[in-house]
């Protein structure tokens, strides 16, 4: 099969990033990347070209670094309280789980932000009452450390109604069939 040599115009996952040298088969390079302006050919007239990409790939990664230290200045401000039904005796009903808090985390910080659920690095849910320090991975060079409150609703017991002793005579009849 033929490998053709390709520089590549943007970031594509799983292949590389701007102004990569990379070798592919030659019908994916000839048929969907060139085409699509995500690559063109390797000759001397587009390796001159390397050097803006190279800049461009450059302010393209200083702007998400930044992005992501923003981002996690603003978690390790926050502090997010979730309550957990527990009985009399200090036992939790349900705990917090990843979708708990990707689902949080969208509401408190708005504008259309979201976390991926794989980037937070929580081992296992939480089934306690206490504060709980939780590892964010914002960025690949960027870690953020989220404090989670978990507090204690007690549920109410149950009432029990007091039985009435049974009289013979109010005893219900039993058909039979």
């Amino acid at each position: 099969m033929a490998q053709m040599e390709i520089i590549l115009n943007e970031n594509i996952p799983a292949l590389g990033a701007e102004a990569d040298i990379v070798k592919v088969r030659a019908g994916y390079a000839r048929n969907y990347l060139i085409p699509q302006g995500l690559a063109f050919e390797t000759n001397p007239a587009t390796l001159r070209q390397i050097e803006r990409l190279k800049a461009k790939r450059a302010e393209r990664e200083a702007k998400e670094l930044n992005e992501a230290e923003e981002l996690a200045r603003r978690l390790g401000k926050m502090k997010v309280i979730f309550t957990l039904n527990t009985g009399s005796q200090g036992k939790a009903f349900g705990s917090i789980s990843l979708n708990d808090l990707v689902e949080r985390l969208t509401v408190e910080l708005g504008g259309g932000k979201t976390i991926e659920k794989h980037r937070i690095l929580l081992e296992r849910p939480i089934k306690e009452t206490g504060e709980f320090e939780v590892p964010i991975k914002v960025h690949a060079d960027v870690l953020a450390k989220l404090k989670i409150v978990v507090k204690a609703e007690v549920a109410p017991e149950p009432v029990q109604a007091e039985e009435e002793p049974e009289e013979e005579g109010d005893r219900p009849r039993r058909r039979r069939a």
